[in-house]
């Protein structure tokens, strides 16, 4: 039950990198922000996307 393409896992990683850096670039309670890269980090492992699945959306072939 894939919804996730390739070129949206590669988004995702990248995306939930860049939030998860936030955790040593900011400080104060605005670093936990970062952790929010977990969510892109996960459904890119899986494949999958509970949002993509409510509005029908698959980007995988």
């Amino acid at each position: 039950m894939k919804n996730i393409g390739k070129i949206d896992k590669i988004i995702r990683i990248i995306l939930g990198f860049v939030l998860l850096s936030l955790l040593f670039i900011l400080e104060g309670n605005l670093k936990y922000l970062g952790l929010i890269g977990i969510i892109p980090l996960l459904t890119a492992t899986i494949s999958f996307c509970p949002i993509y699945s409510l509005f029908g959306i698959k980007t995988n072939k």
